[in-house]
């Protein structure tokens, strides 16, 4: 096992990510698991000290990973880590130089999202058995993500007063922010409808400041959200690989294709970056490549 050198000064390295970078536990538990992986790879070849730790070190492990079959996301989030945890023993003295400082992550390619089409969102709405509070319910809940592009984790956190059926409109929060985000006709007679004649037969008089609950009356699970878009995507035959972020992409895909303005589009998502937003004008123009490819007599 690496050498208690080594994990002494891991140690440290998280102590600083969480109090002086207020990095999450989750991005901290990864940099050690990444550190720890490399820290037994340079224990096997006889490095005995951080200050040891060459460039060519550095570079021979992220070779051997490649040769391992680690995917390229994965080589580039291990390069992040150990660059990180260099950064921070050069800028604590600990090394006298950063061995990291040459590593480069390979190319990630990245895929585009999954969209569905308007005519596969229409079929997975209707799959609900609106005659069962439950049916009624996961209606309510797929035509409120859609019209809204909101996160599965934003959905099930609205409370009763964030919904405004009068103005079709609801509010979402993220974090310390929060967005006014309006609705359509159709998600308006659907939210009425659950609470008119699903929620209180789900909530068996018990009360929830949730506007959505489960069968026993709490709040929503994204593990529960995550099990009924499955089941409903299956029975609609729909073939795509259908997460509930499928439909906040189909949501921002299908309002660019119109015509949207992307900084709205940015707004009513919540993105804090406008390229994140740019990635549905980039679909589109591949979209409208392809249909000019199909269609144009000299294409």
């Amino acid at each position: 096992m690496f050498l208690p050198q080594m994990q002494q000064e891991m140690g440290r390295f998280a102590n600083y990510l969480e109090e002086e970078k207020n990095s999450s536990s989750s991005t901290v538990l990864s940099y050690q698991r990444d550190l720890k992986k490399l820290f037994a790879y340079l224990d096997k070849k006889g490095v005995n000290s951080i200050q040891e730790i060459t460039a060519t070190d550095l570079n021979a492990y992220v070779l051997q990973m490649e040769r391992d079959g680690f995917s390229a996301s994965s080589v580039s989030r291990t390069i992040a880590s150990v660059r990180a945890f260099f950064q921070y023993l050069h800028k604590k003295q600990v090394v006298a130089e950063d061995p990291s400082e040459m590593l480069r992550a390979p190319h990630v390619e990245k895929k585009p999202p999954e969209i569905l089409t308007v005519d596969e969102v229409l079929l997975l709405l209707a799959q609900p058995d609106t005659s069962t509070p439950k049916g009624i319910r996961d209606k309510a809940m797929l035509e409120l993500l859609y019209a809204t592009g909101m996160r599965v984790s934003e959905l099930i956190a609205v409370k009763i007063p964030e919904v405004n059926l009068p103005m079709n409109y609801v509010i979402c929060r993220d974090g310390e922010r929060e967005r006014v985000i309006p609705f359509g006709a159709e998600t308006s007679k659907a939210l009425k409808r659950y609470l008119e004649d699903g929620r209180e037969a789900l909530l068996k008089d018990k009360s929830s400041d949730y506007f959505f609950t489960n069968c026993s009356g709490k709040g929503m699970s994204r593990q529960g959200f995550w099990k009924l878009i499955k089941q409903y995507s299956e029975s609609a035959g729909i073939t795509k690989d259908i997460t509930p972020h499928t439909l906040r992409h189909s949501f921002g895909a299908h309002l660019v294709q119109n015509g949207a303005d992307l900084r709205a589009v940015q707004e009513m998502m919540g993105h804090s970056d406008i390229s994140t937003t740019q990635m549905y004008l980039d679909m589109n123009v591949r979209r409208m490549r392809e249909i000019y490819k199909k269609a144009h007599p000299r294409r």
